[in-house]
């Protein structure tokens, strides 16, 4: 494998707080084109993981390259305009605006376009159809206009994923897709995932094993801040030292 399939990489990533060291030497290779699991018990580092790389914390120590340009000290909207782009949960969404409107500003960010300066309704419609398009992809049309926050959980995870692609992800960046739902929600939205990485990488941060092992193609367990195992589905779970730091611990087991 060489280093141009390599969408993302990082070296040595350390990160202490105060003493205490919260991810340790994590060499993460993520290749293009793939869904990457970022995975683990609780405590064991994904999420500040996660927030070194899309740079809502600096690394105390390593480094991180994004399509084989080193990006460590880089600000967030600069690799943002790369096309790292991360979703944010539901609080990144308008409650008050219709699902289109969201999108809508999502698709101008890019364009440097103020939402307040809308002038021509060409641009409107141009917008409005694009925005159309996407929450198409994710299975909101028939929302478009309904109030965001009168979505069901579900369809407002949903939402933010157009808003994501909306954004043009090179890579994209996906925490806890999954939280806070019942197994419908899941099921769909895990389906969705696997629709629109079609020609991106996707990166995510997970605790749902049973959801990662049907759609991931390569998955990290991180334990206590370190890599404990890394391989796909089959290989991960048939490692002695995965099962044993999934033992126990709530909604986490291993079984399918």
């Amino acid at each position: 494998m060489t280093h141009a399939d390599m969408i993302l990489e990082t070296k040595g990533l350390t990160r202490q707080f105060n003493g205490f060291t919260a991810v340790k030497d994590i060499d993460l290779r993520v290749r293009r084109g793939t869904i990457h699991a970022l995975i683990g018990p609780n405590g064991a580092g994904k999420t500040t993981c996660f927030n070194l790389l899309t740079k809502f914390l600096t690394p105390t120590s390593g480094q991180i390259f994004f399509d084989g340009h080193e990006i460590t000290r880089a600000a967030p909207a600069a690799i943002a305009r790369k096309g790292v782009i991360r979703s944010f949960q539901i609080s990144a969404v308008f409650p008050h605006l219709t699902p289109v409107e969201n999108v809508a500003i999502a698709l101008q960010r890019p364009l440097g376009v103020s939402f307040r300066f809308w002038k021509s309704s060409a641009m409107l419609t141009r917008l409005r159809e694009r925005a159309l398009d996407l929450l198409g992809e994710v299975g909101l049309a028939a929302y478009a206009d309904v109030k965001t926050v009168e979505l069901s959980y579900g369809h407002k995870r949903a939402l933010e994923i157009a808003t994501t692609l909306a954004m043009d992800p090179v890579l994209m960046l996906l925490d806890e897709p999954t939280q806070g739902m019942g197994h419908e929600d899941v099921d769909r939205v895990t389906a969705l995932i696997a629709k629109v990485s079609k020609g991106r990488t996707i990166l995510m941060v997970e605790h749902n094993m049973k959801m990662v092992s049907s759609i991931a193609d390569t998955i990290t367990v991180l334990q206590r801040g370190e890599i404990l195992a890394e391989g796909d589905y089959a290989a991960v779970a048939a490692n002695p030292q995965v099962k044993e730091a999934y033992m126990g611990t709530e909604n986490e087991s291993l079984a399918h």
